[in-house]
């Protein structure tokens, strides 16, 4: 799977992801940028909140559980512009017994972004210069 990340202007890049999806990223007017789309800590916010909804809406679908308009919340701390935590709130909106949610809560654990975050995953920064014809 590849992304690319293409500068717009400013700190506001057009963000295309394999499989047709494109995204438009940038910072808070507050940090020097145009507000045109969300931040890149916010988005890695966002792709956790999806990861776990969508992770434990299949585990429960297999179960059989009936879940309703589930609502996955993820607050996020910040250590300056780093994110130092996530706490992640699940919100079934139908009545699971508390070993439902006791199994929810571990499935929620296991999505692929909560592992990447958890330490799973190594990032190898590369060099591939883009140089203007002369």
């Amino acid at each position: 799977m590849r992304v690319i990340a293409r500068r717009r202007e400013g700190f506001t890049h057009d963000v295309e992801i394999e499989g047709g999806h494109s995204i438009v990223v940038d910072e808070p007017t507050d940090a020097g940028g145009a507000d045109a789309g969300a931040s890149p800590t916010r988005l890695l916010a966002a792709s956790l909140a999806a990861c776990t909804a969508i992770t434990v809406e299949m585990y429960s679908d297999r179960k059989g559980w009936e879940l309703g308009a589930l609502e996955v919340e993820v607050e996020t701390s910040y250590e300056g512009p780093v994110p130092t935590s996530f706490e992640v709130t699940l919100r079934p909106t139908s009545e699971l017994s508390a070993e439902q949610m006791e199994k929810l809560r571990v499935i929620a654990g296991k999505c692929p972004v909560h592992k990447a975050l958890s330490g799973g995953a190594t990032v190898t920064v590369l060099e591939d210069s883009i140089r203007p014809e002369v």
